[in-house]
C-alpha cells in the first residue's frame, strides 16, 4: 500500500533532460494566448451563450478567478520542480505515485480529446472558407460518421449532416463518411511539432499576434452594434433577465466555458525547454491567464449585446456570425474572421500537440510506461516516438467521434487536473525564500476562509433565493442533479472550513480548490460515467505495467543503475 502514494523528491541537482531550453517569458506568454484564446473563443462560445444566456459572463468570470488561484498554484509548484511534466510531475511530489499516474492519464485524455474537437473545429472553419471561395467539399468528406448518423435518426434540421448521410459512397457495405480536413491538419501539426520547438515556437508566435490584433478589431467594430436590449432578454416566465434561463443554465455552459482554459495546463510542459524556469514560467502562466479572462469577457459583452442568444443554437462559428447578413451585415469581417479563426485554432492545435508527447515523455521516463516514450530524436531534440503516437491518437478517434461528446470529455478532465493541483500545494511544506524566484504568499486561512466562504453563499443565495429554496429538490427533470451536486459542494466545504481552521492551510491554493469544485457541479452523470470508465482504464494499466516498472520501485529493489 505505501508503495501506491511514495513521493518522488526533485532536488536541486538533477539535470534530468537534453530538450532545446529556447524559451523565454513572453514565448510563454504567446503560448498561453494561443491554447486559451482559441477554439474556446472561435468555437465553443457559441454553444456557451446559448445555454446560459448574456449570464455566461458569471461564468467566465468563475473561470477567470478559478484559474487565477490555480495559475499561482500552478506556478508555485514551477517554481519548485522545474521539469516536464505538467500536473502529473506536481502530483508525484504532492500525492504520491498512484495519483500521478491518475491525473497523468487525465491529462493524456485532456490534450488527446481536446485536440479532436480542435481539430473539428477547425474544418468546420476551413471548408466555410473554401465555400466563400467557391470551392465546395463534399460533405460526407467534411464530418465524421457518428454525427452524421446521429443527425439523420434524430432528424436533425443540420441539412449538410444529412446530406452527408444520405449521398456518402458505400464502401465495403459501409457508408464512407470521414472528416478529412481534421485528419489532414493532425497530421500538419504533429510533423511541425516533431521538427522542433524552436520552428514551432516561431511559427506559433505569428499567428498569436494576428489572432490577438483580429480580436481587438472584432471588439472595436462590435462595440458600435450593441443593442442593450439583447442584455436583458426574456426568461421562462417572460421576465426580463441577465440569466434567462436560470442560473443552472449558465453552469450547463460550464464544458463549453472551461474547455478554453485547457491551454492553460499545456504551459508547464514546457518547463525543460524553457530558459530559467522557475522565473520566466510563473510569470509566462500568470500573464497569459490574465490577458485571454479579460478578452473573453469582453467578447461575451460583444456577442450578447449584438445578437439575441437564442440565434447560436448549433454556431460553430461566433466570431464570424455576429457579422453575418442577417445579423450587422459586414461580410469584411465576416472574411477576416473566418480567415482568422483559422489561424487561431491552428496555434490551439499546436500547443495542445506540442503538450500531450511531454506527458507521455515524463511519465515514461519515471518508468510508468515503455521507454520508447523518453526517447529523444537525436537531430530535432524531441520527444519524436511519442510524438507519432500522439498523433495516431488524435486522428484514429477522429473518425468515430462527434464534438459534443468530446467537449463534455475534455472539460471535466481539466478541472480535476486543477483540483488536484491547488490540493497539492496544500499538501507541500512551505519553502524558504530564495532571491529570483516566485514564491507563493501565505496567508493564513484560519480566520478568513469560512466567513468568506459563508459570504459567498449568502450573496448567492440573495441572487438566487429561489434556486436555494428548492435545493433539496433532486428530483426535479432540468434542475436535480444540479442541485444535488450543489449540495454536495457545500458538504465539502464545510470540511474545508472546518481543515482551515485546525491545520492553518494556505488561503490561495483553497480557494482555488473551492472555486475549482464548484465547477464540478455542472457536470451531468453521463460526463462522471466516461470519466471513471477512462479512469478504470488507466488504472488497470498502471496495476499491470506501470506499478512494476515503475523507477521508483526498481531503486527501491536496487534493481536500477
Amino acid at each position: 500500500m505505501n508503495q501506491l502514494f511514495r513521493k518522488k523528491i526533485y532536488s536541486e541537482s538533477d539535470k534530468p533532460t537534453s530538450l532545446n531550453r529556447v524559451l523565454g517569458v513572453w514565448d510563454i506568454v504567446f503560448f498561453g494566448l494561443a491554447a486559451i484564446i482559441g477554439a474556446g473563443s472561435f468555437s465553443s462560445l457559441g454553444e456557451a451563450i446559448f445555454r446560459g444566456g448574456p449570464g455566461v459572463i458569471s461564468l467566465y468570470i468563475i473561470c477567470g478567478v478559478a484559474c487565477g488561484f490555480t495559475a499561482l498554484s500552478y506556478a508555485e509548484f514551477a517554481s519548485r520542480i522545474p521539469v516536464a511534466g505538467s500536473a502529473y510531475t506536481y502530483a508525484y511530489a504532492s500525492f504520491g505515485e498512484l495519483m500521478a499516474w491518475i491525473i497523468g492519464w487525465a491529462l493524456i485524455m485532456e490534450y488527446s480529446f481536446g485536440n479532436i474537437y480542435v481539430a473539428f473545429s477547425w474544418s468546420d472553419y476551413f471548408t466555410s472558407f473554401l465555400e466563400r471561395l467557391g470551392m465546395h467539399v463534399p460533405d460526407y468528406l467534411s464530418t465524421s460518421y457518428p454525427e452524421a448518423r446521429k443527425a439523420f435518426e434524430n432528424g436533425s434540421e443540420n441539412r449538410e449532416l444529412i446530406n452527408a448521410w444520405t449521398t456518402a459512397p458505400i464502401v465495403g457495405g459501409l457508408k464512407f463518411i470521414a472528416d478529412i480536413p481534421a485528419l489532414i491538419i493532425n497530421i500538419l501539426i504533429t510533423a511541425l511539432v516533431y521538427i522542433g520547438i524552436k520552428e514551432s515556437k516561431n511559427f506559433n508566435n505569428i499567428l498569436v499576434i494576428l489572432k490577438i490584433a483580429v480580436i481587438l478589431l472584432i471588439i472595436g467594430i462590435g462595440a458600435f452594434y450593441i443593442n442593450t436590449d439583447n442584455w436583458s432578454p426574456l426568461n421562462r416566465e417572460g421576465i426580463p433577465s441577465f440569466i434567462p434561463n436560470g442560473f443552472s443554465g449558465v453552469m450547463a455552459a460550464v464544458s463549453g466555458v472551461f474547455f478554453a482554459y485547457i491551454g492553460f495546463d499545456a504551459l508547464s510542459v514546457l518547463a525543460e525547454e524553457t530558459k530559467n524556469p522557475k522565473k520566466n514560467l510563473p510569470r509566462g502562466m500568470i500573464i497569459s491567464l490574465v490577458i485571454s479572462t479579460l478578452v473573453y469577457i469582453a467578447l461575451t459583452l460583444i456577442l450578447t449585446g449584438m445578437v439575441d442568444y437564442k440565434k447560436f443554437d448549433g454556431i460553430g462559428d461566433p466570431l464570424s456570425f455576429i457579422f453575418a447578413p442577417e445579423n450587422s451585415n459586414l461580410p469584411w469581417m465576416e472574411f477576416i474572421v473566418s480567415v482568422t479563426a483559422i489561424l487561431a485554432i491552428t496555434t490551439v492545435l499546436l500547443v495542445f500537440q506540442m503538450g500531450q508527447p511531454r506527458i507521455w515523455y515524463a511519465m515514461s521516463r519515471d518508468g510508468l510506461l515503455p521507454k520508447r516514450f523518453s526517447t529523444i530524436h537525436q537531430k530535432y531534440k524531441t520527444p519524436g516516438f511519442a510524438t507519432i503516437i500522439t498523433g495516431i491518437a488524435v486522428g484514429v478517434p477522429i473518425l468515430f467521434t462527434d464534438k459534443s461528446f468530446i467537449l463534455d470529455f475534455t472539460s471535466i478532465g481539466t478541472i480535476f487536473a486543477f483540483v488536484l493541483v491547488n490540493g497539492g500545494i496544500l499538501l507541500m511544506p512551505r519553502k524558504q525564500k530564495l532571491k529570483g524566484r516566485f514564491h507563493m504568499p501565505y496567508v493564513n486561512s484560519k480566520y478568513i476562509f469560512a466567513p468568506l466562504f459563508f459570504t459567498v453563499a449568502a450573496g448567492f443565495y440573495y441572487w438566487q433565493p429561489e434556486f436555494f429554496h428548492q435545493l433539496t429538490h433532486w428530483s426535479d427533470p432540468l434542475e436535480g442533479e444540479f442541485r444535488l451536486s450543489v449540495c454536495i459542494y457545500l458538504l465539502i466545504n464545510v470540511v474545508l472550513c472546518y481543515l482551515s481552521v485546525t491545520r492553518n492551510l494556505s488561503l490561495i491554493p483553497l480557494l482555488g480548490l473551492t472555486s475549482c469544485l464548484y465547477l464540478l457541479t455542472g457536470m451531468t452523470h453521463n460526463n462522471w460515467l466516461w470519466f471513471g470508465i477512462w479512469f478504470a482504464i488507466g488504472l488497470l494499466i498502471y496495476f499491470f505495467y506501470g506499478m512494476k516498472n515503475s523507477k521508483l520501485e526498481q531503486k527501491l529493489n536496487g534493481d536500477l543503475n
